[in-house]
């Protein structure tokens, strides 16, 4: 059985999405339309929350490193305590809540 990943198009439905190769299966999903399609945010904004996060780790004690970078791409990874982590949760949880409309 395949697991690779292909692009499927179903024109009734008006959407394209990626879908395992394994139609007919449980696993199989039923397509999304594009009224039901969440937007994509930009690559600025994908970033910026990148960054947002990191920093959020970094504030909490947590170790972020750069394992490498391909172009613009980075692949960094984050480790720390167990305090840490928590530490990072209720940073996150206080920046939603401030974020979140009144």
């Amino acid at each position: 059985m395949s697991y690779a990943m292909s692009v499927a198009r179903y024109s009734d439905a008006g959407a394209v999405y990626p879908e395992p190769e394994r139609r007919g299966t449980p696993y199989a999903g039923e397509p999304r339309t594009q009224e039901h399609a969440q937007p994509q945010p930009s690559r600025a904004d994908v970033c910026s929350e990148a960054d947002t996060l990191l920093a959020l780790a970094r504030e909490a004690g947590m170790l972020v490193t750069l394992d490498g970078q391909i172009g613009r791409e980075k692949y960094q990874s984050v480790a720390g305590s167990v305090a840490s982590l928590q530490r990072f949760a209720a940073a996150l949880r206080d920046m939603l809540v401030e974020q979140a409309p009144a």
